[in-house]
């Protein structure tokens, strides 16, 4: 597949679907064409380009890597009237995303002391871990319904977090469509899992700006040079990944009912409208909303732990959401005067300055896009430029991985890792659990992130610097 790719402008490279002329286009650097695409992933985007209603260009971002059905880093817009939803598409874990707290503290203020006794206040009431529950038992048995209806602000309501925290959430929290009597039995039975990280790449990070590239729009932000931020990095969990295995199950067992061959499983696929397609889309969406009040809830521990810390109120400290923002879902949109559901999948929207569908406080800038680098290399701020447009207003949400979990297993050790980490705190009681999430196992988040800004498509506003990672262990999709 690699071989028929042809550079198009500057980090943008171009191949066709020779059958129905839809255009499949992937952003990267020299380096990232050279050394770290897989002819898997893009044959994943080209099977994409296949389905029913599909709207060209089929997209492939910088983090690009082989996923289920559609590659990490894989966007896919279809037709709202004729097109398909496909669970695949969005991905397992639904509403995976990110939310990066500002603080009024300078990071010399912040010791390594202080640093690991905040990290160990927040594992009281955070666990991490594959499959972990809960440990708050109200949180075990969540109001479902509540959940979909209202999203966050059911628990706001009930006294965690801030009324303003609404504002600086995708959606104000709550994607409208979400239908809780769409969620499958399995997946209620998976519902036990809010305020938890779960494993994998997801996390919860404290560092120090490191680095301003826009002043104007860093002041805004409320970003400071040498302050403290704080990172959650973390979705759905069981709830998210059954309702994904479920309709994936049940959409390819469908296909013919429903007139929508699929390439490969991954893809299943059902109409927009079909009772299928809808089901999921109410089902989605109610495990999005769960996936904002699990960044809600986990923000409203991190609030405790700095005030017992530093002995000081939220006022004096900040603890201010900046933005949090999805990772895996399918939204209908609005492009080139054309209703589209758009499926991003380990993808980040990035709407410019002036979009309307921007939150009211960024309608000048444009709303933050918060990317994460691997454990213990930096992560960035961005914001997407007018020409964002023809990436359907999307960038990429990470570094993206060049190592499977098992080759990194094999290939680290833990005097490695410590190496890599450079210093970083990592809040484990096995660092070895962890070698499959060495950074060396990811691109390079300068490489990645610097792609899309030489190509026109974003600014860069701030560099952010890990000082100490609270990190969920075990394999999750």
């Amino acid at each position: 597949m690699k071989e028929k790719l042809r550079k198009i402008s500057t980090n943008l490279y171009e191949f066709e679907n020779e059958e129905n002329k839809i255009k499949i286009n992937v952003y990267l650097s020299e380096r990232l064409f050279n050394d770290f695409v897989e002819d898997e992933s893009l044959k994943q985007l080209y099977n994409a380009s296949m389905l029913k209603g599909v709207v060209s260009p089929v997209i492939g971002m910088p983090d690009i890597h082989t996923g289920f059905g559609l590659p990490i880093g894989g966007v896919m817009a279809t037709d709202w009237e004729e097109g398909v939803v496909s669970a695949g598409a969005v991905g397992m874990d639904i509403n995976c995303g990110v939310r990066l707290i500002t603080t009024n503290i300078p990071a010399e203020e912040l010791t390594r002391e202080r640093l690991k006794k905040i990290l160990e206040l927040i594992s009281e009431y955070v666990p991490s871990g594959v499959g972990k529950s809960s440990a708050i038992k109200a949180f075990r048995k969540p109001d479902l319904e509540a959940i979909a209806s209202v999203g966050v602000k059911h628990f706001i309501d009930a006294g965690f977090g801030r009324k303003e925290d609404l504002f600086r959430i995708e959606d104000n929290g709550c994607i409208t469509f979400a239908d809780a009597n769409c969620v499958p039995k399995t997946a209620r039975e998976r519902a036990d899992q809010l305020c938890t990280i779960g494993g994998g790449n997801h996390f919860i990070e404290i560092g120090k700006i490191s680095n301003i590239f826009d002043e104007k729009t860093a002041e805004y932000f409320g970003l400071k040079k040498g302050f403290v931020y704080v990172l959650i990095h973390t979705g759905s969990r069981g709830l998210g990944h059954q309702i994904c295995t479920d309709f994936s199950k049940r959409m390819w067992e469908n296909q013919d009912k429903n007139g929508t061959k699929a390439p490969v499983k991954g893809l299943a696929c059902a109409p927009i409208h079909s009772e299928d397609g809808q089901k999921y889309l109410g089902a989605m969406g109610a495990a999005a909303n769960y996936a904002f009040c699990n960044r809600q809830l986990i923000t409203y521990f991190i609030r405790e732990a700095f005030c017992k810390v530093f002995k000081k109120d939220e006022k004096e400290l900040g603890l201010n959401i900046l933005y949090d923002v999805a990772h895996n879902i399918a939204k209908k949109e609005k492009h080139n005067g054309r209703w589209l559901l758009v499926h991003r999948k380990g993808a980040t929207r990035a709407l410019p300055a002036g979009h309307p569908d921007n939150p009211l406080i960024f309608k000048e800038t444009g709303h933050p896009a918060i990317i994460p680098g691997s454990m213990g290399t930096a992560s960035y701020v961005l914001i997407g430029l007018k020409a964002i447009s023809a990436t359907f207003n999307s960038v990429n949400h990470g570094a993206g991985r060049v190592m499977s979990r098992k080759k990194a297993k094999e290939e680290f050790t833990k005097e490695e890792l410590l190496k890599q980490l450079d210093n970083v705190y990592i809040a484990s009681k096995d660092l070895k659990a962890l070698l499959d999430e060495a950074p060396l196992a990811y691109k390079d988040i300068d490489e990645v992130v610097n792609t899309l800004v030489e190509a026109g498509l974003t600014q860069p506003i701030v560099r952010l610097k890990p000082m100490g990672v609270l990190k969920g262990e075990g394999e999750e999709s």
